[in-house]
């Protein structure tokens, strides 16, 4: 069976968001099927300029067919048509202009895909937003599977999505909090559907005793210094973090509440806490020149791993989530959580595992980060929950299983 994935931006430096969940399912359905990517020349999703080069690309054991925009974006002239669109009334004309506008606006993929979308037994669309789903959905619907990644957000509100979701045969909702947003705010009509989200990899829990074979990263582990040998110790050594310290990972900018959370840490501060803010991935905002802010740059995927694996409290702001990857990931290595309550399914995550805390402002945040930075025990204890919580709900035999069957569906 060929299988293509239809997504704005793909590669192995992209680390967040539903690309980086593109990838994941990508490079697992690929020791099954015969997989393939159609995706744009962009690496940033804020311009939108093509950066790779046009052509087939073959990353981790996924050909990746890379196609030319037509033109970058001007991310202030959008903005400003974006506030005018959300607040006054338009044509459907409009809605196009600001979906061109928006980016990436690739007509060679869309060309390809009608040319070829017959030799694909099914078509994966990730992420809901763009032009690449919104414009290909209709190619062919019945071959159609859409991953939404979807929130409640204005954009959603447009009539063009209105349209497209009715679309796909096929949809792999994250969540049930996404699937029931999604269900109860449009007509869907799918002959299959799932909630999949994603899989997250448990790392090996160094403080149990493991009665498996060691393998070859366990014994070098193994013969390193006992101060090295700690959770975390060699990303706290890189990046001179002493003591407690909270972390977050993705895409550091006020859309993910980062403005929000230094200023709330700017106040557990204020109030004699001695931890650290660490922040990991790509800086898209200015951050204040204090000691106790940390910018950590943009990781490996094993260094992100490690980060999370040293944090002493992983914090997610954003108050826009559809699954979140970041809480999963640090739940799988065993680190609590502290998330926005205005974010759904992050409250869902914390409730249902009893990994984390949330907060709806910034006394909660400075009164949660303080009971967790103090409190060892139920530290360990959130964090052996975490990665139950995964181990049951998140296993990648689980979540390639819902794939088969939604693809199973739409052959039938």
């Amino acid at each position: 069976m060929k299988i293509a994935f239809i997504v704005q931006r793909y590669g192995a430096e992209i680390l967040g968001g539903s690309e980086y969940h593109c990838r994941l399912i990508a490079e697992r359905l690929a020791g099954k099927y015969q997989v393939e990517v159609l995706t744009t020349c962009a690496r940033d999703y804020i311009t939108w300029e093509n950066e790779y080069p046009e052509g087939t690309d073959r990353i981790r054991g996924v050909t990746v067919r890379r196609f030319k925009n037509a033109h970058a974006r001007d991310i202030a002239s959008f903005n400003q048509y974006s506030d005018w669109i959300f607040h006054h009334s338009h044509s459907p004309d409009d809605e196009m202009k600001w979906l061109e506008q928006q980016g990436p606006w690739c007509p060679p993929l869309l060309d390809y895909l009608t040319r070829h979308h017959r030799s694909y037994d099914a078509l994966i669309f990730f992420t809901y937003l763009y032009a690449p789903t919104v414009l290909g959905l209709a190619v062919d619907p019945a071959r159609s599977i859409l991953v939404p990644t979807a929130h409640d957000e204005p954009a959603i509100r447009l009539e063009i999505y209105r349209e497209m979701f009715a679309r796909p045969a096929g949809v792999a909702f994250n969540t049930e909090i996404e699937k029931h947003f999604l269900k109860s705010t449009f007509q869907m009509h799918a002959v299959a559907e799932e909630t999949v989200g994603c899989g997250v990899d448990l790392m090996p829990d160094r403080s149990q005793p493991d009665e498996a074979e060691p393998d070859d990263e366990e014994e070098a582990h193994k013969r390193l210094a006992p101060h090295l040998r700690a959770r975390g110790a060699q990303f706290r050594r890189r990046h001179r973090l002493q003591g407690q310290f909270l972390l977050y990972g993705g895409r550091i900018d006020a859309g993910k509440g980062c403005e929000e959370l230094i200023e709330y840490f700017t106040s557990y501060k204020e109030q004699g806490g001695d931890a650290v803010l660490a922040l990991m991935g790509v800086k898209l905002m200015q951050l204040p020149e204090v000691p106790w802010v940390r910018f950590a740059g943009l990781l490996s995927e094993r260094e992100r791993l490690e980060a999370l694996e040293a944090a002493t409290v992983v914090v997610i702001p954003s108050p826009f989530e559809s699954l979140s990857l970041l809480a999963l990931e640090a739940m799988a290595v065993g680190t609590p959580v502290l998330c926005s309550a205005r974010a759904a399914v992050l409250v869902d995550h914390c409730i249902n595992s009893n990994a984390g805390l949330f907060y709806a402002d910034r006394d909660e945040f400075v009164e949660c980060a303080k009971v967790l930075l103090a409190d060892d025990r139920l530290r360990e204890r959130m964090g052996r929950n975490g990665r139950e919580y995964v181990k049951r709900n998140y296993r990648w035999d689980v979540i390639m299983s819902k794939y088969d069957r939604l693809i199973g569906a739409l052959r039938k």
